[in-house]
Parts: C-alpha cells; structure tokens; sequence
C-alpha cells in the first residue's frame, strides 16, 4: 500500500473517518473532506497522530464540482496520484410526504446523488490514469424502501444505480467500482452523536475494514455490490 493515495469525501468524521483511519494504519496516504474547517482539522491532527504527515484535508460542498476539481488537483499536486476514491458524503433527511419540505429533499438528492457524480467526475482522469478504485457508500436503502424515506430511498437507490452502470463504464480501463451497502451504522445523521446505545450496530471502523479487504482482493476479483447489515437486530 506504500505511496497510494486515497480520496475521501466526508471524511472527517463517521465512516469516512473510519475508512481514513483504516487506510493510514496500511500506510496510505489520505485526502479528506469535510464541511467545516473544524471538523477537518481535527480529523486529520488525528489522523497525523496514528502517521506523521498522512493525511491533508479540504472543507468543501460535494455538491459544486468545482471545489472537488480543486482538492483532485491539490492532492495530486502533493502526492503523484489518486488511487483509491471513496465517495462517502452524505446526508439523511427522513419524513412523511406530508412533511418532508423541498430543502430537505433537494439537498438529500443533491448531496447524496449529484455529489457522488461530482466526486467521480473530478477525479475520473485521474483514477483511470491510476487504474485506480472507486467505492461508493450506499445504503441497505437502495434496495429496500420504508416509510418516511422518499428522499433517502431515492438518493440511494439512484447511487446503486449510478455504481452499478459506472462499474460497467470503466472496467474495461482496469478501474474497480463496488458500492457498499450498510444497514444500520453508527453515525451523526440529524444531529444524532454516536453513544454506547449504538454498541449493537456496524461501527465506522466494521466499515474501514471492509474497504481494506475489497483493496486487497485479487486484481481478478472484483465484489461490485457489497450489503452488511448488524449480526443481531437492536
């Protein structure tokens, strides 16, 4: 894993922070982004710490492609490559039709939709130059529909849909595509802050490793739709 170089979006925190973590403990180096200056400092101080000089970060929106063009190049800039592009940001608006506002379903599509493209867009030229990796973090509700969830079923099943097609795009360029599916896991949607009462549910780090194992599998082998779900209900 020596001088490879990952790109995380919203990885200052929950799973892409256990992803990131994972990675810098392979000896990866990592670029994450966030939506404040704050979370991101933190994030990667933290980051330093498990590695010395492992790990910058960005506060940028997924949802303007420009400013993923921006972080693409200034960590190319820094390290050579992108080889490993994880596109994580997300955002969990959950209602009744009735009450699910327009905001709240915009910035769910936009976020967990548009951003993606954007993040693959950004970094296409670069990834296939790499023969690189693309992992897309999905949801158990791209598959399964549920009350209050018109926006998020939506944003996700059109993410298993986009991962799935753009597997099919890219592979003949020697770039792995695999969407990862989770159930309930671990993380700050809605303002949540995780606690001890999250024990039973997939954790960021259950997460981390799951993407080192899809890294390390056979260069011949590629699982392009992974679901994981908590070994026991809560």
């Amino acid at each position: 894993m020596k001088n490879k170089v990952g790109f995380i979006t919203g990885g200052s925190k929950g799973i892409g922070l256990g992803i990131a973590e994972a990675m810098v403990k392979e000896n990866i180096k990592v670029a994450i982004t966030g939506r404040t200056a704050e979370t991101v400092n933190e994030a990667t101080g933290y980051l330093n710490k498990i590695k010395a000089d492992s790990a910058i970060g960005f506060v940028s929106d997924v949802r303007k492609i420009t400013d993923l063009e921006g972080n693409i190049k200034e960590t190319e800039a820094k390290w050579g490559s992108v080889d490993y592009l994880i596109a994580n940001a997300g955002v969990g608006h959950f209602g009744n039709i009735e009450t699910l506002t327009a905001d709240q379903w915009n910035e769910t599509i936009d976020i967990n939709l548009t951003g993606v493209f954007n993040t693959v867009k950004a970094a296409l030229d670069q990834i296939i130059a790499s023969k690189g990796y693309i992992i897309t973090i999905a949801s158990l509700a791209g598959t399964n529909f549920f009350a209050s969830g018109t926006a998020y079923n939506a944003s996700k099943f059109g993410l298993v849909g986009f991962s799935q097609a753009l597997m099919l795009d890219v592979r003949s360029k020697g770039v792995k595509v695999t969407t990862i599916m989770p159930g309930s896991v671990t993380s700050y949607f809605n303002g949540h802050e995780p606690n001890e009462k999250d024990a039973w549910k997939i954790q960021p780090e259950d997460i981390g490793q799951m993407v080192m194992d899809l890294i390390k599998m056979p260069a011949r082998t590629l699982p392009s739709k992974v679901e994981v779900r908590p070994t026991m209900p809560g």
